[in-house]
């Protein structure tokens, strides 16, 4: 179907026989990804029925938070998962005796990496991922190379790349592809890329990074609701690195659901039912307080490509029950 490279088929539920592109990683980013929605403060329970779930399905890769500078915080404004200490991440997993490999996320500019981030070796987390803007590449080469000089497997996340001139662009993954990442990301940030222009990043990406020894990784906000199909786009196109969350739990309008990719991917490694479960019991029951997921406020961002923001204050006040306008609010960003 989608998968090139085909290798063992399975037969699918619906009888179908459909192929599977095994060096396909899937990450699992709901904890941070989602914390951005209630300043990352899930309780341990839930945090740990993630990580079960991730073990439970298969996947490969779960993002348990940022690492975040803690100079000059508010005692109490941000949870644990923003800053994601040793002992925090190992009151969830312990010594993670599994198969799943945990992440965090640091943001270039906003984390203390060279003290905050131990050694490898003391540490149960496995890969760092550096969140860069166009103009931070520099502070996130260094990043990158600390983190890979300490041990860990690192990724570059290039945010908001729909703003990116082409130029810019092509130069910036010069750049990153000479760095030690493992894989670069295209990340929509805003929720605002179509499919073309998915297919065609995706394969600018790989110009850069299949010769320098390097995967490309796929990480899509669902602004437009095309999170998932944007998702199955960058594979058809040969990103073999894919963000996804628990019933599309993220910033905003959320990510690519988890529970759909897996069922696509087709891919014998990967459970399903886990996943439900967890959506059902742990996810879903937060909807209504956190209020992720696609809406009009998220639709009229995605689609003039500018920062969730203002949608997220927009959907915010309705907590408060303020009766939001949603004319208004267009005239207001189309200004």
């Amino acid at each position: 179907m989608a998968n090139s490279k085909a290798s063992k088929p399975k037969e699918s539920p619906a009888g179908r026989w459909i192929s599977y592109r095994p060096e396909i990683k899937v990450l699992d980013c709901t904890i941070r990804d989602g914390g951005l929605m209630n300043n990352h403060q899930f309780d341990d329970g839930v945090v740990k029925a993630v990580y079960e779930t991730c073990v439970a399905a298969g996947v490969d890769y779960m993002e348990i938070g940022y690492k975040a500078s803690r100079k000059g915080i508010k005692l109490g404004e941000y949870g644990g998962w923003k800053y994601c200490r040793e002992e925090d991440i190992r009151r969830i997993v312990g010594d993670n005796p599994t198969a799943l490999k945990l992440t965090v996320m640091a943001d270039a500019e906003k984390c203390d990496y060279r003290e905050d981030i131990p050694p490898k070796a003391e540490s149960v987390v496995d890969m760092v991922r550096v969140a860069t803007y166009i103009s931070q590449i520099p502070t996130a080469l260094d990043m990158v190379k600390d983190a890979h000089d300490k041990g860990y497997e690192t990724t570059l996340n290039l945010m908001a790349v729909s703003t990116v001139p082409d130029r810019e662009l092509a130069e910036g993954l010069e750049l990153m592809a000479g760095s030690e990442a493992k894989a670069i990301y295209v990340v929509d940030s805003f929720g605002s890329l179509y499919s073309e222009q998915v297919d065609y990043l995706v394969k600018k990406y790989l110009s850069h990074c299949k010769p320098a020894g390097k995967e490309v990784g796929v990480h899509m906000h669902n602004n437009l609701q095309l999170a998932f199909a944007n998702t199955v786009e960058g594979i058809v196109r040969g990103a073999n690195f894919l963000d996804a969350t628990l019933a599309g739990l993220g910033r905003g309008a959320g990510n690519c659901p988890m529970e759909l990719l897996l069922a696509f991917l087709h891919n014998p490694k990967y459970d399903l039912r886990p996943v439900l479960g967890c959506v059902q019991n742990h996810i879903e029951p937060m909807r209504a307080k956190l209020l992720w997921g696609f809406d009009l406020p998220y639709l009229l961002t995605g689609y003039l490509n500018q920062h969730p923001r203002t949608a997220i204050k927009f959907k915010e006040a309705e907590l408060t029950g303020e009766k939001g306008d949603i004319l208004r609010f267009y005239d207001t960003v189309t200004e």
